[in-house]
């Protein structure tokens, strides 16, 4: 990289809007994820949703989808996959007959236990440079503007 290529990506992380530097970090865990997981034949949006199952087990699709940050659609086609490789296994809502829940089958489990460290070490590339203060307070930081938008 040229001298002139470092001013310009350090103007551009100045200048940008906070929307595009969440984006472009959200577009770069998500590359690192997926690479991460490319053994284990998941993506990260399956992986994310099994960590939603692993907090939330026994959810319906709809809410899946919405805790996932996928549409409807997109869940269906998920759930079907990561159903089909036993990962997950859905069953009759006893308060709703017309709805299946879904819920985190052995696997599963066995899955992200596998994968919980990587992860882990994943994010703290991610915060590397930051000290322990700046960790919480960008966690807060990305809370509170999740909460202002939802």
């Amino acid at each position: 990289m040229t001298p002139a290529d470092t001013r310009r990506r350090e103007r551009l992380n100045v200048s940008a809007s906070l929307l595009y530097l969440v984006k472009r970090t959200e577009l770069a865990v998500r590359a690192r994820l997926d690479e991460l997981l490319k053994p284990a034949g998941i993506t990260a949006l399956q992986y994310t949703a099994l960590t939603v199952l692993e907090r939330h087990d026994g959810i319906s699709a709809a809410q899946l989808a919405r805790d996932s940050f996928v549409t409807a659609q997109s869940m269906a086609d998920m759930v079907r996959a990561l159903e089909s490789r036993g990962l997950i296994h859905r069953e009759p809502n006893p308060a709703n007959r017309r709805e299946r829940l879904i819920l985190l089958a052995a696997p599963g489990r066995r899955l992200l236990a596998e994968y919980a460290e990587p992860a882990r070490r994943l994010e703290e590339s991610m915060v590397a440079d930051l000290s322990p203060e700046q960790i919480a307070t960008f966690r807060e930081a990305l809370n509170a503007a999740w909460r202002s938008l939802s």
